[in-house]
C-alpha cells in the first residue's frame, strides 16, 4: 500500500524537538508567557508526531481476521487524536496563559535571547513547512491548493503540514507580541501573543478534526478511480453496462471498490467468471490503490 511517506513526520519531529528546547530555555530566563506557549506548542507538535509514526505502523498491518480489510483507517483515528490534542495541550493552554498573564502581566528580561531564539525557530518550522509545501504541490498536479488539502487521503501529510503552518503562523505572532514587550516593557503584549497562538492553534485543530473524521467515518475515493473503472468497463466486450459503482477509501492507498455489471447473455457461466477476473486485473493494474475489487453481475430488474 502507499503510506503515508514517514520522512516528512520524522523531519518534522526532529525540527520541533530541538525547537522545543531552545524555546523551553528562552522561557526559563526570559519569563515571556508567548515563549512557554510556544515551548508547549513545539513539545504537544513533538507528541503528535510520535503519535502519527505509530499510526502509520498500525496501519500497515495485514488484514486478520477480525479485520479482513486491514487496518489502514488506523491512520485517520490517530490523526484526529493529534488534532483533538493539539486543540487541548495547544491551543486551550495557550489561551489560558494568555489569560492568566493579561490578569497579571510581568515583564521579560533577556530580550535578546529570547529574539534569537524565535528567530531560529521561525528560520527551521518554516524550511520544514516549504517542504511540506513542495510535497503537497508535486501531489496535487493542477488541483487547486486549498482543495487538495480538503480532497486528499492522505491524512498524515495534511496533519503534519497544519501544524508546521501553525507553527510558522504562530511564532510570528510570538515574535511581534516579545519585540513589543521588550521595547515597551509591557508584559501584555506579550499575554496578547500568548492569547494569539492559542486562537491559531485551535483554529488549525478544528480544521484537520473536520477533515480527518470524514475520512474516519468512510469516505468515498477519489472520484478519478470510478471514472477509469467505467471508462475500462466500457473498453471490456463482455461488459454491457454498469449498474451501480461504489468505492470507499480504507486508508492512504487502500480503496474498496464494489459494483454492479451487466455481462452478455451469450458468455457461459466459465466464461463470465474469466471475464470478471480479466476485469479486475485491468482494474488493479490501472489503478494499484485498489485493493478489494468485488464484482457483482447482475441484470437491470
Amino acid at each position: 500500500m502507499a503510506a503515508t511517506d514517514t520522512r516528512h513526520v520524522i523531519q518534522s519531529l526532529i525540527a520541533n524537538f530541538v525547537i522545543a528546547l531552545a524555546k523551553g530555555v528562552a522561557a526559563l530566563f526570559t519569563g515571556s508567557g508567548a515563549m512557554l506557549a510556544e515551548t508547549l506548542h513545539s513539545l504537544a507538535d513533538c507528541s503528535n508526531q510520535l503519535l502519527l509514526l505509530f499510526g502509520i505502523k498500525r496501519s500497515l498491518r495485514p488484514p486478520s481476521e477480525t479485520h479482513p480489510l486491514g487496518y489502514g483507517r488506523a491512520i485517520y483515528f490517530w490523526s484526529f487524536l493529534v488534532a483533538v490534542l493539539l486543540f487541548s495541550a495547544g491551543g486551550v493552554f495557550s489561551v489560558y496563559e494568555g489569560v492568566h498573564k493579561l490578569q497579571h502581566p510581568e515583564g521579560i528580561s533577556k530580550a535578546w535571547l529570547g529574539l534569537s531564539i524565535l528567530g531560529f525557530s521561525l528560520v527551521v518550522e518554516g524550511l520544514a513547512t516549504l517542504s511540506n509545501i513542495r510535497e503537497l504541490n508535486r501531489r496535487r498536479g493542477t488541483i487547486a491548493f486549498f482543495r487538495f488539502l480538503r480532497q486528499t487521503k492522505d491524512s498524515g501529510l495534511v496533519v503534519v503540514f497544519g501544524e508546521n503552518f501553525a507553527a510558522v503562523v504562530g511564532l510570528s505572532f510570538a515574535l511581534c507580541a516579545f519585540s513589543a514587550a521588550a521595547v515597551t516593557g509591557d508584559g501584555r503584549y506579550d499575554a496578547a501573543g500568548s492569547l494569539a497562538i492559542g486562537l491559531v492553534l485551535i483554529g488549525v485543530a478544528i480544521f484537520l478534526a473536520v477533515e480527518v473524521k470524514s475520512l474516519l467515518l468512510g469516505e468515498r475515493a477519489d472520484p478519478a478511480i470510478e471514472a477509469a473503472v467505467r471508462e475500462l468497463a466500457k473498453a471490456a466486450p463482455e461488459i454491457e453496462e454498469v449498474f451501480s459503482l461504489l468505492t470507499l477509501q480504507q486508508g492512504p492507498g487502500e480503496v474498496l471498490l464494489a459494483m454492479k455489471i451487466r455481462l452478455r447473455p451469450d458468455l457461459r457461466a466459465g466464461e463470465l467468471c474469466e471475464a470478471i477476473n480479466r476485469f479486475e486485473a485491468g482494474v488493479k493494474s490501472g489503478r494499484p490503490d485498489v485493493r478489494w475489487c468485488f464484482i457483482e453481475p447482475d441484470v437491470r430488474k
